[in-house]
């Protein structure tokens, strides 16, 4: 099969063996996959080998032994695999069915999509309290929709005109400066004197945001790390408003565990709500049900042999990209 992987600083489109099924594991043959431009941009510069990709949507070409919630021919969405490439082999409880009404370039962000469900969950608040998005980038545009759909108050915050007015059109606020910001935050409020959580959604670890965020806080409020940024604070800033500081690990429980994503083993719903699959499943949800549209989104698109040009044009102007989307039929 073809795929596409970063090798020493480059994109490059390579033959693969295609892979065997295994057990509690279902092969899928891809349809659309979704490029997250700030995370792969970053891995192809890292030297060495970099599988790319993480989120698509495809049919069911095979299950391995344990799976009994998806048959051959179904269309699925994928997350937590390399997505780039013809086939994928997808853990179980990371293949989920996609309902009736859910477009092929909608089903194919649906792991960006469980990652914003668990950012939004992180940020742990209640009906009608106010999120500050800072960052509108694919992610940080997910999250701000999703939140928006949950009926929290939400305000993004974007330094790039393109990207605000994206937001906007969602019938979203959007702030170009603190100035703004400020006057965001008093048009609410203004006895709450702050929001109730800030998620931090930009991908700079040479920079931290969470002092400017603990000032955008009420008191005992909640900053949450989504992007790959800098985490030094001024711990006085953190104390006088006893603050909490959290950061949202990927789409959600069962991440990296072993026990879950290889051997099939799932948590029971009344100690686990929202595992990443069960996100993954809710982010579906919401699209079939018209709450969020990620097709306002797209900026895009590409063949799977086009995808190494794409990501040179990216590079040369990522402020310009918001979602890409991978063809694959």
């Amino acid at each position: 099969m073809k795929a596409v992987k970063g090798r020493n600083g480059t994109a490059e489109l390579v033959e693969l063996p295609v892979p065997e099924v295994l057990p509690q594991h279902v092969l899928v043959k891809t349809d659309v996959s979704a490029v997250s431009v700030g995370t792969e941009l970053m891995m192809i510069r890292v030297n060495g080998e970099a599988n790319l990709g993480y989120s698509a949507t495809g049919t069911v070409a095979q299950i391995g032994e344990g799976v009994t919630h998806v048959a051959p021919g179904q269309r699925v969405a994928c997350y937590g695999v390399p997505t780039h490439r013809e086939y994928l082999l997808v853990p179980k409880h990371l293949t989920v069915p996609v309902p009736e009404g859910v477009s092929p370039e909608e089903a194919a962000f649906a792991g960006i999509g469980a990652i914003a469900v668990h950012a939004v969950r992180q940020a742990n608040l209640a009906f009608g309290e106010t999120m500050i998005v800072a960052g509108l980038g694919i992610l940080g545009q997910v999250i701000a929709r999703i939140a928006h759909a949950a009926c929290y108050r939400v305000i993004g915050l974007e330094l790039m005109e393109e990207r605000c007015r994206m937001l906007e059109a969602a019938g979203i606020t959007a702030c170009r400066n603190e100035a703004e910001l400020r006057r965001a935050l008093e048009a609410g409020d203004p006895a709450v004197k702050g929001a109730d959580a800030v998620l931090l959604c930009a991908s700079d670890r040479k920079r931290s945001m969470v002092d400017q965020a603990l000032g955008w806080l009420r008191d005992r409020g909640r900053v949450v790390v989504v992007g790959d940024t800098g985490t030094e604070f001024d711990r006085d800033l953190l104390f006088m408003k006893e603050a909490s500081i959290h950061i949202s690990r990927a789409g959600g429980p069962g991440r990296y565990e072993e026990s879950y994503e290889k051997q099939g083993v799932d948590y029971p719903v009344g100690y686990v709500r929202w595992t990443e699959g069960r996100n993954v499943g809710e982010y579906l949800r919401l699209a079939a049900e018209k709450r969020i549209d990620m097709r306002q989104l797209i900026t895009g698109e590409c063949s799977l042999a086009g995808l190494p040009a794409m990501y040179g044009s990216l590079a040369s102007a990522p402020q310009r990209s918001m979602g890409v989307v991978v063809r694959h039929v």
